[in-house]
């Protein structure tokens, strides 16, 4: 599978381990950077490329690491079609794939360390929608109150 992966300075060390891990399953990596440490950097500049990634089908599957993983977070689902979940739990990073086509795993590095964040992208790779009739129904609400967004602009 190809999966883009990204982070700030705040999971700029974890992202080497994930690309490792993600390279010992498999799976092609696309490195949206960061390419060096830079302790000024902002997480948009990292989440963008990688949402964008996932977003138009060069990845099928996104990574974004930051301190928290909030802010990647936020940014990575302002793209239409994507859905990403801040996952710190193996439990979600596989159920939100299974049940919610999750595409985009955000890791807060200084949230989990090295062995968990392995299990963390172990689980959400490995998962894949299930495809019970709930699932999708509830996909096709999500998807409706994106296009009614983006037709609004984005307001009521």
């Amino acid at each position: 599978m190809q999966v883009a992966i990204g982070a700030d300075h705040g999971g700029y060390t974890l992202k080497s381990d994930m690309v490792r891990v993600l390279e010992s399953l498999g799976h092609d990596v696309i490195d949206k950077g960061a390419h060096s440490f830079d302790a000024e950097d902002d997480f948009p500049d990292f989440a963008a490329p990688v949402a964008e990634a996932v977003q138009t089908g060069d990845a099928e599957r996104g990574i974004i690491l930051c301190g928290s993983g909030v802010g990647a977070c936020i940014a990575a689902n302002k793209f239409p079609g994507v859905r990403a979940g801040l996952c710190h739990d193996t439990y979600s990073a596989a159920q939100g794939v299974r049940h919610d086509d999750m595409n985009v795993l955000c890791l807060g590095a200084r949230v989990v360390g090295v062995a968990l964040a392995e299990d963390l992208v172990t689980s959400f790779m490995g998962a894949s929608l299930e495809s019970e009739p709930r699932f999708q129904r509830r996909l096709d609400k999500v998807a409706a109150i994106e296009n009614e967004q983006m037709s609004h602009g984005g307001h009521n």
